[in-house]
């Protein structure tokens, strides 16, 4: 009977550490995607106009061996180091640069293999763009001279978030209250943005803020001076300087009845609008010479905020 017990007890262990042997899983073979090709047509692009026809339009396809999916990034040259990449679906796509004259933008594509293994390549192309804004957006923004605004304190959602969707273009997370960021961050309301037209129709901003500039701190602004880490909040480190801007074509593709389809796009770093922890292209999604309303992508590249300002007293 003794042997009998034992015996049923062996089987019992056994069967307990077979069943619980654990499942084993594989990827299967890590392969590096190879002979990455970035093909691109510039639209109108002949002898006579060897960097298209000014519309900034480049077809763009790519392709590789043993690539799963892209990822891709557009910098001027001079701007390399901040490309930010996004999925390119089917690798294929229709790219329309903005930047006013002919410019040499570095195309970044990451091709990704099994296991997330991944290789990359670059191209550079020169691409000519042609825009001139509406006459009456110019002139609500700059007087034909100069002109100077501030985030307007007195309306709601004078300042707002969402998230960076294209088809999304009100600030459907968070929208501020009349006066909200008086009590910890009236720089916010102090900061004053004069924009200046030239005789010879160029453009700048001088940003004057002597309270400091209300941002996010380290890598979140691009602004000088600011400290490398820190709450959101006022910052003295800056005080206000001046940069070169131009209208571009809005790139974001929202539709007319939503954007003027132009933006202000800031010549560097050294200037801002409104809020310190943005990008440079500012979409005028309404304008007239009381009023402007704006929608810039953040620093943190999944937002967009949005921005009301007017003439300042």
């Amino acid at each position: 009977m003794k042997n009998i017990k034992y015996i049923i007890s062996l089987i019992l262990t056994i069967s307990f550490f077979v069943g619980c042997e654990k499942e084993t899983y594989e990827f299967g073979d890590l392969i590096t995607p190879t002979n990455i090709v970035i093909n691109t047509e510039i639209v109108g692009q002949s002898t006579n106009f060897p960097d298209g026809d000014g519309s900034g339009l480049v077809k763009i396809s790519v392709t590789a061996n043993n690539a799963i999916t892209y990822h891709i990034g557009y910098n001027k040259l001079e701007d390399y180091g901040n490309v930010s990449l996004a999925v390119l679906p089917g690798g294929v796509t229709t790219k329309k640069f903005t930047d006013p004259g002919t410019n040499v933008y570095r195309i970044t594509v990451v091709a990704f293999g099994t296991g997330g293994i991944s290789s990359n390549l670059t191209k550079d192309i020169s691409v000519r763009s042609d825009f001139v804004p509406d006459p009456a957006i110019v002139t609500a923004l700059t007087n034909e001279s100069s002109k100077t605004w501030v985030v307007d304190a007195s309306v709601p959602g004078h300042f707002g978030v969402a998230p960076w969707d294209n088809a999304v273009y009100s600030p459907i997370w968070w929208s501020a209250g009349v006066n909200e960021k008086v009590a910890c961050c009236n720089c916010f309301y102090t900061a004053t943005f004069k924009f200046v037209k030239s005789p010879s129709n160029s453009f700048s901003l001088t940003v004057n803020a002597p309270d400091g500039v209300f941002t996010k701190t380290g890598n979140l602004s691009n602004l000088p001076g600011i400290p490398g880490s820190g709450s959101e909040g006022c910052y003295s480190e800056y005080s206000g300087g001046t940069s070169s801007f131009n209208f571009i074509p809005a790139s974001t593709g929202i539709p007319v009845g939503n954007s003027t389809q132009t933006s202000i796009k800031l010549g560097d770093f050294n200037t801002y609008i409104g809020y310190g922890s943005l990008q440079d292209e500012y979409e005028i999604l309404e304008i007239n010479p009381n009023y402007i309303y704006l929608r810039v992508q953040g620093t943190e590249t999944g937002n967009s905020w949005y921005l009301k300002l007017k003439p300042a007293q």
